[in-house]
């Protein structure tokens, strides 16, 4: 989020002491992140820097528990979480979790282009998550894909609202104007994603543990060029094609066409026939979901007014031309 939570510097800094034996000498807000319920920090303690992130309301144990595990079985692409002094990987202040990870100084994958080395190693890495063995505990508290209809049934409230209602908010009337010009489209990507996810929900598929917002925002290139995926808030068993779909997809940022990214991806990820009905499925609902949050932050006023206006500038762009709303139908015609 670009603006600070509700939480005073004193608190945070007292919880990181007394819980993380951190004896902080600068605290920075990093206004970065598009997830309302998320807020990072840098923080300096004598000569080390700290990565700190204060998450509201849906925190996943499994959302740490999982980079621990990878990280300590030798996936070097993983960001480990530290412990507590009490040995746990989480600890809480007023109604944020918070948790502490080593500062890895970088860019991410949308701010600096990827090389080819990196979509080869994301590849790698990703393959390694996607055949992890995981303990019976870890694995049977991750949620599983059952395709809902909640973003699709939001998205059309939402829709109705943009026909009916005026907003004063000038972020909120220019996402119920971008609403209402693109209502062809967005219609178009809920049914989509409403034919394909019945269609897939009937089937019997292999699911695997998916990251499942692996897009080039969450891949950070450190200053050295090591490659690491970060923010696991959001993980799920599901198809492959649940992450595989972010490669070729338009969220892998900029300096390669999506069939350059996908070639290199696949050199490091190994040949795999990914199932075309699952990509274009998610690649549909995946914009319907973000559809369904922006209007949340904006239209519902969730989010501040400089988190508005950034929203309303994110989604427009998702419909301009070669952008993710034109690869989601070229999905479509290939599945």
């Amino acid at each position: 989020m670009l603006e600070k939570p509700d939480l005073s510097d004193a608190l945070l800094i007292a919880a990181l002491r007394d819980e993380f034996a951190l004896n902080v000498t600068r605290l920075t807000f990093l206004p970065i992140g598009a997830d309302r319920n998320t807020f990072v920090y840098r923080v300096d303690a004598l000569d080390t820097a700290y990565f700190v992130k204060l998450r509201a309301e849906d925190f996943q144990p499994v959302s740490v528990e999982l980079p621990r595990l990878l990280y300590d079985q030798g996936v070097t692409q993983v960001i480990a979480p530290l412990h507590t002094r009490a040995g746990q990987l989480w600890s809480h202040v007023e109604r944020f979790t918070l948790v502490v990870y080593p500062f890895v100084e970088g860019q991410d994958g949308f701010t600096v282009n990827l090389s080819d080395q990196h979509w080869i190693e994301f590849g790698r890495a990703l393959r390694g998550l996607h055949s992890a063995t995981l303990p019976a505990d870890l694995l049977s508290r991750i949620p599983r894909e059952t395709y809902p209809d909640m973003w699709r049934n939001q998205v059309r409230e939402y829709q109705q609202r943009a026909t009916s209602e005026t907003f004063a908010d000038p972020a909120a009337a220019g996402l119920a104007a971008l609403l209402r010009q693109r209502d062809d489209q967005i219609n178009r990507l809920v049914q989509q994603a409403e034919r394909l996810g019945e269609i897939l929900r009937s089937r019997a598929d292999v699911f695997v543990v998916c990251h499942a917002d692996i897009h080039a925002g969450n891949l950070l290139i450190d200053s050295a060029g090591g490659l690491h995926m970060v923010d696991w808030d959001t993980l799920i068993l599901a198809p492959r094609e649940r992450d595989l779909m972010f490669v070729g997809g338009g969220l892998g940022g900029d300096g390669h066409t999506p069939d350059e990214e996908t070639a290199l991806f696949y050199q490091g990820y190994g040949q795999t026939e990914a199932d075309s009905l699952a990509l274009a499925y998610y690649r549909c609902e995946r914009i319907v979901q973000d559809i369904a949050a922006y209007c949340l932050e904006i239209l519902d006023m969730t989010v501040g007014a400089e988190d508005r206006a950034r929203g309303l500038h994110q989604l427009s762009a998702q419909f301009e031309p070669g952008n993710v709303v034109e690869l989601a139908f070229r999905s479509i015609q290939h599945s």
